[in-house]
């Protein structure tokens, strides 16, 4: 990890509750796929095209903010201070903020996504997507790894169930009639997905794909893929979230834009990921530990360091990335 970013998260577990902290930190079962997602990277290198002249291929702006649950728990002002710091990045604001979509939009200096649960009350799901729709947001990102919430060791032995008094998740108040619903999750199928598709203009994208043959079918529906095991949150068992990439990308076959989300810590991850396919990538914890450090201003750094690194590696490698350049460390 880049010092800056490990000074931030250094300084993120010193401010945090030891239990937030946890609840941010930590994974499923025995954390097996949470150290994965990062050491898959380090089994990775790049070999570097030489005396390729000065031309350096666009790839945009190749990080977004992943969607993370309750931002007060870091910070007093939340996702509004998440949002603030954007400078042009997408933030995938979790259905479970602590800020209202629409005040997160209000605020945001980038793009805002909204990510969606399902619920197994679809009018509910119908409001959740008109909410974000009015709120301005440019995509809906649908989790479809989640139908029953992931155990998390930490949590247990905490006892942290709920959020302090005071907090809540806020785009849950006033749907369909209701006061504050509670998040639930459960199993649905491609028939909520195009229900979903046919409610909204905006663009879908489904979060939490790791087989190629559901890759293949997103890509039939036309709709974006988030490489993705969660953050190790869900089931300890799948594998790296960029060791499953090669194969989503070959499924998807340049139909649809790929993000790769999970263990990215350094420009250099972001290389290695956009080498194997990866139109993007999204960051979770890190944004975490800059917004606990140090409000937007820590966001920001960790933002401006990702893209810095990725910059100078891409320079590095003759101003391409490309899967040929990609190999394993002995």
């Amino acid at each position: 990890m880049n010092p800056v970013l490990a000074e931030l998260h250094e300084k993120a577990r010193g401010v945090l509750d030891p239990v937030h902290y946890d609840f941010f930190a930590g994974g499923v079962g025995d954390e097996v796929v949470l150290a994965e997602n990062e050491a898959a990277f380090r089994r990775l290198a790049l070999l570097p095209r030489v005396l390729r002249g000065e031309e350096v291929r666009d790839f945009g702006c190749p990080v977004l903010v992943s969607p993370t649950a309750f931002h007060k728990l870091a910070h007093p002002e939340g996702e509004v201070a998440t949002a603030r710091a954007l400078n042009g990045t997408v933030l995938v604001s979790s259905m479970a903020s602590t800020v209202p979509i629409a005040d997160v939009v209000a605020a945001a200096t980038g793009p805002v996504w909204f990510q969606l649960y399902v619920q197994p009350d679809f009018e509910v799901t119908e409001a959740l997507v008109r909410r974000a729709e009015r709120a301005g947001c440019a995509a809906v990102v649908v989790t479809v790894d989640s139908p029953v919430f992931g155990r998390h060791r930490r949590d247990i032995e905490h006892g942290f169930r709920d959020l302090p008094a005071g907090l809540a998740a806020e785009n849950m108040r006033d749907l369909a009639g209701t006061g504050l619903r509670k998040i639930e999750m459960g199993a649905f199928s491609w028939d909520d997905v195009e229900r979903i598709c046919a409610l909204t203009s905006l663009p879908v994208w489904l979060k939490g794909v790791l087989h190629p043959a559901d890759a293949a079918l997103a890509a039939g529906h036309g709709l974006g893929i988030f490489v993705s095991n969660h953050g190790g949150r869900q089931l300890d068992l799948v594998p790296a979230a960029v060791d499953a990439l090669p194969a989503v990308v070959d499924a998807v076959a340049g139909r649809v834009p790929v993000v790769l989300d999970g263990g990215v810590r350094s420009g250099g991850d972001v290389a290695l990921a956009l080498a194997l396919g990866a139109s993007a990538v999204g960051v979770g914890r890190p944004v975490l530990w800059g917004l606990a450090a140090d409000g937007s201003a820590g966001v920001r750094t960790v933002l401006d360091v990702l893209r810095d690194e990725f910059e100078h590696v891409l320079a590095m490698c003759g101003g391409d990335l490309t899967r040929d350049m990609v190999v394993a460390r002995c």
